[in-house]
């Protein structure tokens, strides 16, 4: 007689995870960079630009 099996199966499909946002842009892809202007390089305003983390996709890229 053939010995029994004694491990698990895994899952065939494991259960689908959400998608993991970015941290340093919230999801949306953009940041604020604050605008310096002047000798002394005050800033005077923010403007929004890309988010070099995840490119502007909003998904963290470790995922």
């Amino acid at each position: 007689m053939a010995p029994r099996r004694t491990t698990a199966k895994p899952p065939k499909d494991p259960a689908p995870t959400a998608p993991v946002v970015c941290s340093p842009c919230d999801g949306s892809g953009m940041v604020a960079a604050t605008v310096r202007v002047g000798r002394k390089r005050r800033p005077v305003g923010q403007q929004d630009g890309l988010c070099l983390n995840c490119l502007g996709s909003g998904l963290a890229p470790d995922a």
